[in-house]
């Protein structure tokens, strides 16, 4: 066994997803919102009016038939994507860049959006969906609007069966194992476990993992809410 918890479930394909939103200026009609097995949000799939077609993450409201665009210059409408330069301070956005030309990489999950909050030399303050206020490069591109299925949060699974078509194994806790197979196991009886822990010994409740010196540190003014 390489992955424990995982395995069986029913076929899946990887849908391509254009993070990037590179085509600048080249009108595209929306024409069907889809599900996609691989991430919590649904997709969206463009046709360009060059031909070619491309899946993007579909935003809240967007609709069948609707025309979208990227670049700059662009009306900051929802599912159009713009430099951060050029949004409206206040304005609810999605799939933001960290690094110009990487693509999307912030809010991209179920329901998630960032809030720009203002703007000041060469970085624009965001608001992100942890709490945690930042810095980004104006020259970042992010999509208006919220990504869409905001109500995922809110599924019942309903049973276990469902969770085996989505490849999750039952999962048991280390409680229930042995001193062998995990550093909460053993004992007689129901025994609590101890300090709460993972399988390699790290602490599960209250350690920091993030690096103390980590490059991206001077950019965050407020740290992620508790």
């Amino acid at each position: 066994m390489t992955m424990r918890y995982i395995g069986g479930g029913h076929k899946q394909y990887l849908r391509d997803i254009d993070f990037k939103r590179d085509k600048f200026n080249i009108p595209a009609t929306v024409k069907a919102i889809e599900y996609d097995p691989s991430r919590t949000a649904r997709i969206a799939l463009l046709f360009y009016a060059d031909g070619e077609k491309r899946y993007i993450i579909a935003p809240e409201g967007l609709k069948v038939d609707q025309v979208l665009l990227s670049g700059k210059g662009v009306a900051p409408e929802i599912g159009n994507t713009l430099p951060l330069a050029e949004i409206p301070v206040g304005t609810i956005v999605h799939n933001i860049e960290l690094h110009p030309g990487k693509g999307g990489q912030l809010a991209r999950s179920a329901g998630t959006y960032a809030q720009l909050l203002a703007r000041e030399g060469k970085y624009a303050t965001l608001k992100m969906p942890s709490g945690e206020m930042r810095y980004v490069l104006l020259t970042c591109m992010a999509t208006v609007g919220s990504v869409s299925n905001a109500d995922h949060m809110n599924t019942s699974v309903g049973k276990a069966g469902r969770k085996r078509w989505l490849g999750r194994r039952p999962r048991n806790r280390g409680v229930s194992m042995n001193p062998v197979d995990h550093p909460m196991g053993g004992g007689e009886g129901r025994a609590s476990g101890g300090q709460p822990r993972s399988r390699k010994g790290l602490y599960a409740k209250g350690l920091k993992t993030r690096a103390p010196k980590k490059y991206s540190n001077r950019l965050i003014i407020k740290k992620r809410t508790k």
